[in-house]
């Protein structure tokens, strides 16, 4: 018993530094990743503004939105939260915002559950969970929101 407790001891003697940059590196690379999709939608949207309100008018049905103000939101959100997302910067509530903006994507084009390749559908899954997971683990301390932490937190600010 006392080498299995060893053996224990030594597998789990990083935990903590695992944890802590662990944490902060995956949620960078995972910030910066899931943002870039949607910030490349967003430009894609709005370089060709034309075609974007074509778009909104005649393929994707947002429900309860007018089309031209779901195009202003969708590009916008998808601009904005983005690249709040890569600062760091309202993390989580920007996160969610997107997690929104995704499902609203899925919602207003049902098309994408009957594409024959299940690749279009699977993106917005794999965008969604790892929007989740900033959610629920943070940005990292690699973020304006940390930066701003530690500023509340100084004695010098009352």
């Amino acid at each position: 018993m006392n080498i299995f407790l060893r053996l224990h001891r030594f597998s789990t003697r990083f935990d903590h530094q695992l944890q802590a940059w662990g944490t902060t590196g995956f949620g960078l690379v995972l910030r910066i990743f899931v943002a870039w999709q949607f910030l490349k939608s967003g430009i894609v949207k709005v370089s060709n503004w034309d075609g974007t309100l074509s778009l909104f008018r005649e393929e994707y049905s947002v429900p309860l939105i007018p089309p031209e103000i779901a195009a202003v939101m969708g590009a916008g959100g998808e601009l904005v939260f983005s690249t709040l997302l890569i600062l760091g910067l309202f993390s989580r509530p920007v996160a969610l915002g997107l997690f929104a903006v995704n499902v609203m994507a899925v919602i207003s084009y049902p098309q994408l559950l009957t594409l024959e390749c299940p690749a279009a559908i699977n993106d917005h899954f794999y965008w969604g969970i790892c929007l989740l997971v900033l959610i629920v683990i943070g940005p990292g301390k690699i973020a304006l929101d940390q930066w701003l932490k530690t500023l509340t937190i100084s004695p010098l600010i009352k």
